[in-house]
């Protein structure tokens, strides 16, 4: 199905994004302690530059663990019960994710606009970067959650009805 399709290569595409933000994060890291421990001169942002990278990471990488079946799942239920009980199980467990993750991201996306709105600083160091950007990657991130969660539950459901998706196919072969 297209519109599984096109999520799907959005949580790709997210993933590799987040897995290029780990270069960053260990050149940031190895500048932190060479400038702290070789010339006794740490740096003002280092620690909130490392927390906003390693959030991004975990933030692009939430619908690409879903897309790629990488996240927690109960297996000894999957085994044990035909494949439509658990396409049933997990449609509805999907829907209800990707419903309260619609209603976060829309949380999100208001705070974000609010708190670039008031110029929020992040307050955890003297450096005090402006956080809205911060903010944005949450809703982004919670957004394709969102969006995975709902393909899911659409490939979970044309399993239930009968209909083998063209996603599932490739993956199994994929892997």
């Amino acid at each position: 199905m297209l519109i599984v399709r096109l999520i799907g290569q959005l949580s790709l595409w997210s993933g590799r994004l987040g897995a290029l933000v780990v270069l960053p994060l260990v050149l940031a890291m190895v500048f932190e302690v060479v400038s702290r421990y070789a010339f006794s001169a740490p740096t003002a942002w280092a620690f909130e530059l490392s927390y906003m990278m390693m959030g991004t990471i975990f933030l692009m990488g939430l619908s690409y663990a879903v897309l790629m079946d990488q996240h927690v799942n109960v297996d000894f239920i999957h085994q044990i019960l035909p494949r439509q009980a658990v396409a049933a199980i997990d449609a509805v467990g999907y829907i209800l994710m990707a419903g309260m993750l619609a209603w976060l991201t829309n949380v999100l996306v208001a705070n974000a606009a609010s708190v670039y709105r008031t110029g929020e600083g992040s307050g955890l160091s003297a450096w005090n970067p402006p956080i809205w950007p911060y903010r944005i990657i949450y809703a982004l991130g919670f957004g394709l959650f969102a969006l995975q969660c709902l393909a899911k539950a659409i490939e979970n459901l044309l399993v239930l009805f009968g209909r083998q998706t063209e996603a599932r196919e490739t993956e199994g072969a994929a892997r």
